[in-house]
């Protein structure tokens, strides 16, 4: 623009003028040449975004399942102590229709006349009391018996309920879930309609975001614990396994799924989902982060990674990309879990 001013000052003919403004609008064409990547940056922008979001509803589906889960296992064991005490209540049952056959067959008389008529009035005295004294225990049990198997009953009532409404829910999540998996496939079918060349530029983008502005990480490469120590050989046996949703290995993986199964084999269980594993241990910051340690992406915990030395965490990026190593930077980090 300095040279531009400098030629219209010196008083150039017109067609110098021209030239130069034509000049001009070539260089501002060619200064507009990454515009015409824009659709391409607006296509790794949307393809992030339904990343994101495909990510979030797998947690969520994660999450359902694991409640799922655990709902079916308290349903079995409240139908277990339901038919023990039932069987308990049968056979007390028999045994008061015994004694109340025992009395029928003996007469059933009136304990005033049974009295009057028994050959030995203190031993009847004290049968009687005895069976009184049974009876009453028995019938006392019973009563015990029968409000508890009403409140099992209640209880389990009450779990069908809440199963058949985490199994809506799950279908609900499952759905949207589709729904993300089919914009997911479109997105990369848009990716792989690119030029070799930008195609592997958008997946270096992908691989190197966050690098720079992090804190420095001091670590030695030692991890924290020997169960640490397990659980990054586990997690690197996996380098290589697919992304497969709401998988916990050991052939595939989500994110939180790889996160469980390589503590799993330390001897550690985790929560299924990455927002609870957020909470599976102590809070550390991440510039002490050592290997082993969870790592927590984005506000809502949506994404977890275990750091692997170096800078470096391993985890189940998303669908189409397997296991690998990635640096710890490459989205923001909420928090680090020393597990």
């Amino acid at each position: 623009m300095g040279s531009h001013r400098r030629l219209a000052a010196s008083g150039l003919d017109r067609g110098t003028h021209v030239a130069v403004s034509v000049l001009s609008l070539a260089a501002a064409l060619l200064g507009a040449v990454p515009a015409q990547a824009a659709p391409h940056d607006d296509t790794r922008a949307e393809v992030d975004r339904l990343y994101e979001e495909a990510e979030k509803a797998t947690e969520a589906y994660n999450k359902a399942d694991e409640r799922t889960d655990a709902l079916r296992e308290e349903i079995g064991t409240a139908q277990d102590r339901i038919a023990r005490r039932q069987q308990r209540v049968n056979t007390m049952r028999e045994a008061l229709g015994s004694l109340a056959g025992a009395q029928y067959r003996s007469g059933g008389l009136d304990p005033s006349l049974a009295l009057l008529f028994s050959d030995d009035p203190e031993d009847y005295l004290d049968k009687a009391l005895v069976l009184d004294q049974i009876s009453a225990r028995q019938a006392g049990e019973l009563r015990d018996l029968e409000s508890a198997l009403r409140e099992l009953g209640q209880e389990r009532a009450e779990a069908a309920r809440k199963l058949r409404e985490l199994e809506r829910g799950r279908r609900t999540v499952a759905a949207h879930k589709k729904t993300v998996e089919r914009k997911l496939a479109a997105a990369r079918r848009l990716l792989n309609s690119l030029p070799d060349d930008e195609r592997a530029a958008y997946e270096r983008a992908t691989r190197s975001a966050g690098r720079l502005g992090m804190p420095g990480l001091g670590d030695t490469g030692a991890p924290a614990s020997g169960r640490a120590a397990a659980a990054v050989a586990a997690a690197r046996s996996a380098l290589g396994k697919p992304y497969v949703w709401g998988a916990n290995g050991p052939s595939g993986f989500d994110c939180s799924g790889l996160m469980q199964w390589s503590y799993a084999q330390a001897g550690v269980f985790l929560p299924r989902t990455s927002q609870a594993q957020r909470y599976a241990g102590r809070q550390v910051p991440l510039s002490q982060a050592q290997p082993g340690d969870l790592v927590i992406y984005r506000s809502d915990a949506s994404h977890v990674g275990m750091y692997a030395g170096n800078g470096q965490v391993i985890h189940a990026p998303y669908p189409g990309a397997p296991v690998r190593y990635d640096p710890v930077g490459m989205m923001p980090v909420s928090s680090v879990t020393r597990v």
